[in-house]
């Protein structure tokens, strides 16, 4: 601590006896004429010399005078000290007490009084057995309203509320629950408790089904905007590796011979295993291949730039997906979505066993795969033909309605990244089935009307007995009277 700090001036009125000592330092300076505005040599050297020796021999005296004043600022801060920060400022510190020397070393810090006392620190054992000391040790988290959700969990929400929030019922939604447990369940920790399975499956549909904005799930489910976004993917990733499997898959032998048969009830049309058709999602433009998940026909149309991802599924009679594939991108056309998809393997295997998946014309015409006439100037008989793929195709265009209809998500741009939108985009395919195949009601107000750009595939028509099964299906129905008169 450097002495020219201090001002002796400035405690003057604690001691009187050092205004009088400062007196008669005045008195013996000798008068300076401050009115000369140049100093010479002579008197500069006197004043130097007169000063040398003043210092010289009042050192002593200074440092006396200031020992004593240090000694009462000590006394003085010491009254004014916690009981606590006296103990630790009476703790011994070493000093230089030689008084002809002009370094000093206090024993005290000058600090602000108005400061609050500091906390001791903890030592490294102290700290390790203060985090292992029980179970009371817990992680701080933000305390927000669970009020709507546990009203919702409760047996007096009523049933139709209930179904107008998760868009199932709570049987459906209980079944659900009990087919995630094992995959969705986390453990509870000493920091915090795990959020219950039924709550994470909720925060899932009800984003889902809604749609609504992460902060506005957040509020509803009283957790927190990461969190509810963390949920609503790993639920999708359960439901896609645990369900998919179980409700989505191409029917055997005995389930086919009954499909064909209901399809040929509805169409006429014999030996159909199912109803194709593409749809497209929108979605915020992506950071990577932009160009790729550019949807040209929307842009087009909408005036807007659109971009997209698409989903293509096979149904049953029922509506109820055998197929899908899914996230490619909306750029793509049907017929290119249709050869990377597991359904175009076997139509080219050959594993369909003669049955025909019937799609509209951008399909192309090959075996397994039937499309309608796409030229110009057709005949009765082809014009009898098309209404009844049309009658098919609006099965699983019909499908795709009330998948977009139930899940609002999907209405949309999804803020959804790309690696991630398969599993949320197969998610919603799977609750579709579980809801009709647990014969889930669509209420009217939820029903949403689909609308595609359909083209023409570059290479319609890929094989020539296709062509000719094609014709005689068409002949076979106008002569069987199975045809109908729509069309003319």
């Amino acid at each position: 601590m450097d002495i020219s700090s201090i001002s002796l001036e400035d405690y003057s009125f604690l001691f009187p006896e050092m205004e009088h000592q400062q007196q008669q330092q005045q008195q013996q300076q000798p008068n300076i004429n401050t009115t000369k505005k140049r100093n010479y040599p002579e008197e500069i050297s006197q004043q130097t010399h007169w000063y040398s020796n003043n210092n010289n021999n009042n050192s002593f005296n200074d440092t006396s005078a200031l020992n004593d004043i240090l000694t009462s600022l000590i006394h003085f801060d010491k009254q004014q000290l916690t009981p606590k920060q006296e103990q630790q400022s009476q703790q011994p510190t070493p000093m230089n007490s030689n008084p002809n020397s002009n370094e000093f070393q206090f024993d005290f810090e000058l600090e602000d009084s108005s400061s609050p006392a500091k906390k001791p620190r903890l030592t490294d054992a102290a700290a390790t057995a203060t985090a292992t000391s029980g179970p009371s040790r817990r992680l701080w988290v933000k305390d927000r309203s669970k009020d709507w959700w546990q009203w919702c969990n409760s047996p007096e929400c009523p049933e139709e509320e209930f179904r107008r929030f998760f868009r199932m019922s709570k049987a459906t939604f209980e079944f659900i629950c009990n087919e995630l447990d094992s995959a969705v369940m986390k453990k509870n920790t000493m920091l915090r408790d795990a959020i219950p399975v039924r709550q994470r499956v909720a925060v899932c549909i009800w984003r889902l089904a809604t749609g609504d904005a992460l902060r506005i799930v957040s509020k509803r489910f009283g957790l927190g905007i990461s969190t509810c976004h963390k949920l609503v993917l790993e639920v999708c990733s359960a439901i896609k590796k645990v369900l998919m499997p179980k409700f989505i898959s191409w029917p055997d032998e005995n389930k086919l011979n009954l499909i064909k048969q209901e399809f040929e009830g509805v169409s006429g049309i014999p030996n159909v295993g199912g109803s194709m058709y593409t749809t497209h999602i929108p979605i915020i433009a992506p950071k990577s291949n932009v160009n790729s998940y550019f949807n040209k026909r929307h842009t087009q149309r909408n005036q807007k730039t659109s971009y997209s991802v698409t989903v293509q599924g096979v149904v049953d009679t029922k509506g109820i997906f055998t197929d899908v594939s899914i996230g490619w991108p909306g750029s793509y056309p049907d017929d290119q979505v249709f050869e990377k998809s597991v359904m175009y393997q076997r139509v080219t295997l050959g594993n369909l066993n003669d049955v025909w998946v019937v799609g509209n014309s951008g399909f192309p015409l090959m075996d397994g795969v039937l499309v309608p006439y796409n030229h110009q100037n057709l005949t009765w008989t082809q014009h009898a033909f098309n209404e009844k793929v049309g009658d098919v195709q609006k099965l699983c265009k019909d499908a795709f309605a009330k998948v977009k209809g139930r899940w609002s998500c999907l209405q949309k741009r999804t803020e959804v990244k790309i690696e991630d939108l398969p599993g949320v985009l197969g998610a919603c395919c799977v609750l579709h089935n579980i809801c009709e195949m647990r014969n889930e009601k669509m209420d009217p107000e939820w029903n949403f009307e689909l609308f595609d750009d359909e083209m023409v595939a570059e290479n319609g028509v890929r094989s020539v007995t296709a062509v000719q099964a094609r014709d005689n299906i068409a002949h076979d129905l106008l002569h069987r009277g199975r045809a109908g008169n729509t069309f003319l």
